[in-house]
């Protein structure tokens, strides 16, 4: 049984108490002051105060949109902006979901919630995300169609709720003052401050949320008190954030698909011998699928502010986030067609259809038919601690510092697969021909049956993550002339990233105690059923072993006897680097000729020493092994903006970037993987080079009205070095690893395995443009002035060399997760008392894995996704000046995602699921 360990009192617990007991003063304070009013209810007037002209203020969304354009303008690169319209009221409930309201930002999502974004075609990994000026890394755990547990730099942003933050920038153009690690952009998340408002604030919010799939009904809660003291010299805030969610999702899958030679190959007696050739395709082991998941989500972000003169300011930020999740998953699939021995070789294909290569329908016998059910318990929890510094030595000189820590521990104490198998089943068929993405699947016997089933295997296998980033910064900025300011820096940041799997030391069928009766056939009452409520499966039902029943029969996390767990030491790694940098950057401003001319200009320098540890193999032999290596980067940049006139700017910005490789890339050794059908082997490369980049960015904006503008950016990226991980599909015997590492997995040397090793590439380029257009509709008449809009439109093209295992170039494609064409459409109405929005985001298909995984796909295949197109909308009603309702609508269209293998012959099917609808009703209260 994994241990769970007591954890003590972090700085953020006792920091977020403290603030609490102080804002409860202060709100005492406040109500004495709100007594001293006169007898008709108003406050009186201090004496010599004279009335004044009310102004007219905009306020909800379309301040939002105003505040953010306000930032784009003002900043010397290339910047688009999210803010907050007011406090907790982000205007999407994941962060993934707001950013991709921005030009050039797409999402992926995992149990139909936000969980990653790519900016300008690039990956997750190559965008750099910090909280509060402090570089940070959140992971989580996801099913294995998704990627299983992540162990990359890619940032999972489903671990905060939206109403902690108030404010998102996205910074595309680099600049020397920002720390060198991103080639897509730079993603700064801003928790509120107490001087971000005026005097005491209170607001909470309640919604039930509803999942039309599921449904399931669960609650959404939030709050903040803020208060200033001390004409506003010191202040204390703290915010909190509760919300539960319950999702079903469901579907189809193939897990690839295989040539008929494949794990040696099919019967040879078969009667359609034409599924035995090595140019027909057959799916490696179709099936459904059912995803229960079970989140909560709890967040805490406080903040102290002390001003202690116009020149000194000082700030203290704490950040706590966790995510508990619950997640079963449920299958049925034929199995023996992706393993070799009593598997595939004993298959015997009766009947089949064969177009454009594949095997989309087949009539087989003495085929595997194999039922799952997999329980995961996992939680991420995340902690910052940061504390900054301003002191004005002078009218014109400046000195600010840093520094801060923050930690991400994934955990998934307990991630169990318990299988049963019927064995060599006649009469089994599969029919892609109708719908490729909802197959019709005939397993030969009746799915609901109990009878019968064989206890194959219990998998435990507890996975665990930590990031840690310690940072320290300091600032100078001098203001040496009306029109020249020159800044600099230095900054320290230590990074640590670790990861380990535990696992029982067998696995397979021998590690399957007996039942009672002598027999490892599972009774009927250690099994249950599971059912398809959205899509239509056939079947729609079928049973699978009853995990919690034969966890508790077997007692399977005593940590003892035959499910004794220990270190699986070829997944078990680590990296630590060590980053120092130092900055000159002057910004000036002056006019060339009439156009008043301003920006920065810049360099940084930057120092990484990496260390990563992992299993290598030698003479046969796993061995821990650590390699160290260290580079530098100079790295320019420049950033202009020419006013041609008052309300129209174009900016030009060059620079060299760098982002260091991911993670999983750089261990030592081998890790070796067996989960059901999906065998594969993963190198590592220690020795990769970084990521480089030239890049290019050029961009007309026209502030034609008030909150409104007309934009048009161009970017060009020339990558060099990009980290591409090859594949190959062969025995695991010809790879002259021991026979030992596959100890426990129930893999046998002669099976098929996926060989991946990450490499330098020769690179390619990136270019493409974003246009944006906001106008709010003031121009017409009566309340449809209150009508405004939000469009933007976003083309990336990529040219990125790829290679084969051998290091040959094989194809030019886009790069992975870029999708050609994306837009947002936003449509507004801001009432006095009512409002609403509807919006809609597009984005094109786009690739997963170039080149393809299966031998015949090599040269030409690609796995890539179909690209979505998902509208949300929002109504608000106000009660009154503290009281307001709300009604969202998220998936309105019950978008499905689709994954798909494809060659020369055409498109395949790979996953499918659908996750419904979401629709939230709440009550908003503000003091």
């Amino acid at each position: 049984m994994p241990v769970r360990h007591h954890r003590r009192k972090t700085p953020v617990t006792i920091l977020a108490v403290s603030i609490g007991l102080a804002l409860q003063l202060g709100a005492a304070a406040h109500a004495q002051e709100a007594a001293q009013t006169t007898d008709s209810g108003q406050t009186a007037p201090a004496e010599g105060t004279v009335d004044t002209l009310d102004t007219v203020s905009v306020t909800g969304y379309r301040a939002s949109v105003e505040k953010a354009l306000d930032i784009k303008r003002g900043e010397a690169g290339v910047v688009d902006a999210i803010v907050a319209e007011d406090i907790g009221k982000f205007p999407d409930l994941n962060l993934a979901e707001s950013l991709q309201r921005i030009p050039g930002v797409v999402i992926t999502r995992e149990g139909g919630e936000g969980r990653q974004i790519s900016v300008r075609g690039l990956p997750p990994d190559l965008t750099r995300v910090r909280i509060n000026g402090m570089e940070a890394l959140t992971t989580v755990g996801a099913t294995d169609q998704n990627g299983g547990t992540n162990r990359s730099r890619g940032f999972d942003f489903n671990v905060f709720a939206s109403d902690l933050f108030s404010q998102l920038i996205v910074r595309k153009t680099p600049s020397a003052d920002v720390e060198e690690g991103s080639l897509g952009a730079t993603v700064d998340l801003r928790t509120a401050r107490p001087f971000d408002y005026d005097g005491f604030t209170f607001t909470a919010s309640g919604q039930a949320s509803h999942n039309d799939l599921g449904g399931k009904t669960d609650p959404r809660i939030g709050a903040l008190i803020a208060n200033t003291w001390a004409d506003g010299t010191f202040g204390a805030l703290l915010s909190v954030a509760y919300s539960e969610r319950q999702a079903l999702e469901e579907g189809s899958g193939t897990g690839r698909w295989a040539q008929g030679t494949s794990n040696g190959n099919f019967n040879a007696a078969s009667p359609f011998a034409a599924a035995r050739s090595a140019d027909v395709y057959h799916p490696r082991f179709p099936r459904y699928t059912l995803m229960e998941h079970d989140q909560k989500r709890t967040g805490v972000a406080a903040s102290l502010q002390f001003k202690p003169s116009d020149r000194t300011q000082f700030a203290l930020d704490a950040l706590y986030s966790k995510i508990d999740a619950v997640r079963d998953e449920k299958y049925i699939e034929a199995i023996s067609f992706s393993r070799s021995g009593t598997g595939k070789p004993e298959t015997l294909v009766r009947d089949g259809v064969i177009e454009n290569g594949a095997l989309v329908y087949g009539l087989f016998d003495d085929v595997d038919i194999r039922s799952e059910s997999r329980h995961d318990e996992w939680n991420t929890v995340y902690t910052q601690l940061n504390f900054e510094g301003e002191h004005e030595f002078t009218d014109n000189f400046k000195v600010t510092g840093k520094i801060g820590t923050s930690r991400s521990e994934h955990e998934n104490p307990i991630q169990t697969t318990i299988i049963m198998d019927k064995l060599n089943v006649d009469n089994y068929s599969y029919d892609y021909r109708n719908d490729p993405y909802k197959p019709v699947l005939n397993y030969g016997i009746d799915p609901t049956d109990p009878n019968g089933w064989t206890l194959a295997e219990i998998r435990i296998r507890p996975q665990y993550v930590t990031n840690e980033f310690d940072n320290a910064q300091l600032d100078f900025n001098w203001n040496i002339s009306p029109g020249f300011r020159l800044k600099g820096g230095l900054q320290a940041k230590d990074y640590s990233f670790s990861t380990r799997e535990l696992r029982r030391s067998t696995e397979g069928l021998t590690g399957v105690p007996m039942f009672t009766d002598g027999t490892r056939i599972v009774p009927t009452d250690l099994t249950e059923q599971a059912s398809l409520s959205g899509v239509n499966g056939s079947p729609g039902t079928w049973v699978i072993p009853d995990y919690q029943g034969i966890a508790d029969f077997y007692d399977i996390y005593s940590n003892s006897g035959p499910f004794a767990v220990s270190e699986r030491a070829v997944n078990t790694r680590s990296v630590e680097e060590e980053d120092r940098g130092v900055y000159l950057m002057g910004e000036f401003s002056a006019d060339l000729g009439t156009i008043p001319l301003s920006g920065n200009f810049g360099v940084r320098y930057v120092r990484t020493k990496q260390s990563s540890t992992g299993i290598a193999t030698a003479s046969g032999t796993p061995v821990a092994t650590t390699v160290s290596r260290e580079y530098s980067d100079t790295l320019p940049s420049m950033n202009l903006v020419a006013e041609v006139t008052p309300d129209f700017l174009v900016r030009l910005g060059a620079a060299k970037v760098m982002s260091r490789p991911g993670l999983g890339s750089l261990t030592p050794g081998v890790t070796v993987n067996v989960s059901g059908g999906a065998r594969t082997v993963s190198g590592g490369n220690p020795n990769l080079d970084p990521v480089r980049a030239e890049t290019v960015d050029l961009g007309f904006e026209w502030y034609f009205d008030e909150g409104a503008m007309l934009g048009l950016g161009l970017f060009y990226k020339d990558i060099d070095g990009f980290v591409q991980t090859t594949r190959e599909v062969r025995s695991y015997a010809s790879s002259g690893l021991p026979a030992s590492l596959l100890d426990g997995t129930g893999a046998t040397v002669n099976d098929d395995f996926v060989f991946s090793v990450p490499v330098n590439t020769p690179g390619g380029k990136v270019k493409g443009l974003e246009a944006t257009f906001i106008q709010p509709f003031t121009f017409l008449p009566g309340k449809w002035a209150n009508f405004g809009t939000q469009l933007n439109y976003t083309y990336v093209d990529t040219e990125i060399q790829y290679v084969n295992s051998a290091g040959v170039n094989v194809l030019q494609a886009p790069w992975t997760g870029m999708s050609k064409h994306s837009w947002n459409a936003t449509l507004y109405y801001e009432g006095e008392r009512f409002s609403g929005r509807v919006s809609a985001t597009n984005r094109d298909d786009y690739l997963l894995q170039v080149p393809g995984t299966e031998l015949g796909y090599n040269l030409t295949g690609v796995h890539g996704q179909t690209g979505t197109t998902t509208i949300d909308a929002a109504l608000r009603y106000k009660i009154s000046d503290h009281l307001e309702l709300s009604l969202e609508g998220i998936n309105l269209t019950d978008e499905p995602q689709e994954s798909w293998v494809q060659n020369a012959n055409g498109q395949l099917p790979l996953d499918y699921s659908e996750t419904g609808r979401q629709y939230l009703l709440g009550l908003r209260y503000k003091f």
